[in-house]
């Protein structure tokens, strides 16, 4: 008899049934609170994971139309939006419509980058020395901006696996022999920027 009534107290007879509701309550509570931690550090993971996979320049071609300031290793702060980019190159149109083509491995610091919420576009296939092959085809005088800050202006005449040659003369006379004023070879690692003049 003595048995019997240990266990019947052990079960809980005689306590009330709202009693064992709040304890019900209270443990399905800690259950769902529990869950809910899990699930919010599994999504903080994958969270962390998927950024970790993201780089500066996917986000570049993710800007669209959004503006963005590049500071670049020529003490130089480019303001506009991204109108075009390659691997290893960005194109930034300015408010005034000039357009500079920035080396990526210039690039110190970005300014207004959005986060990656839209559709990226694709980079396209070609390189820096690429881009600098068309301007050398199509013998526009360029402004080129090393990484001190140095500026050359002139031609370019030949591009090489890593470098380029520069006619240097006036900005205001074509590229003639009579106005060439020197020649520069310049390493694709020192450019921080050119400008179509």
């Amino acid at each position: 008899m003595v048995r019997a009534t240990a266990a019947a107290i052990c079960l809980g007879e005689g306590m009330p049934a709202s009693r064992w509701e709040r304890l019900f309550d209270d443990l399905e509570a800690q259950f769902a609170a529990e869950e809910r931690r899990d699930v919010e550090a599994e999504v903080a993971e994958r969270t962390r994971r998927e950024r970790a996979l993201v780089s500066w320049t996917d986000r570049i071609a993710a800007q669209g139309q959004a503006e963005l300031s590049l500071e670049v290793a020529a003490g130089q702060r480019l303001t506009g939006r991204v109108a075009d980019h390659g691997a290893d190159w960005v194109l930034i149109e300015l408010a005034t419509g000039a357009e500079v083509l920035v080396s990526l491995s210039s690039v110190l610091a970005i300014h207004g980058l959005v986060a990656r919420s839209r559709e990226a576009t694709t980079a396209r296939r070609f390189g820096w020395g690429s881009v600098l092959r068309a301007l050398a085809r199509d013998r526009s005088a360029v402004e080129v901006v090393d990484r001190a800050g140095t500026r050359r202006i002139g031609t370019i005449d030949v591009v090489l696996s890593d470098a380029f040659e520069l006619a240097e003369h006036a900005l205001d006379v074509p590229r003639r022999q009579g106005n060439v004023a020197g020649r520069v070879v310049v390493p694709f690692a020192a450019v921080a920027m050119v400008r179509r003049r």
